[in-house]
């Protein structure tokens, strides 16, 4: 399995479910859903990482992209549920005191920007 997306509206956020492997050859098709769902459903996005099993720092790169992103229009970008691999990614480079990190999609979705 590389990469699988599913995008929702949900609770007034669009989420983005991404499951796999996010890495070199995978991130693109992830930049677009995310550039295609705040062009589409605005700029509150979660991103439901529960099925992600590894990211990259081409994965970073694109998780920073959609921060500028949603940032730039007024809106934000959680992360919802990283495995602990991810979650290990997220708190060692620091990413995750950038991008607010919840348990799961309800708490992100609830939460404030």
């Amino acid at each position: 399995m590389k990469l699988r997306l599913a995008r929702r509206a949900f609770g007034g956020a669009v989420v983005v479910a991404v499951e796999g492997e996010l890495d070199l050859f995978t991130a693109p098709f992830l930049r677009d859903e995310i550039r295609e769902a705040v062009r589409q459903d605005g700029s509150r996005l979660v991103l439901d990482l529960t099925g992600l099993s590894f990211m990259d720092s081409s994965g970073l790169s694109v998780l920073i992209e959609a921060w500028r992103l949603t940032t730039g229009d007024g809106g934000g970008v959680s992360l919802a549920a990283p495995q602990p691999p991810v979650a290990r990614i997220l708190r060692t480079t620091g990413l995750d005191r950038r991008i607010k990190v919840y348990s799961d999609v309800d708490a992100a979705v609830t939460a404030e920007i």
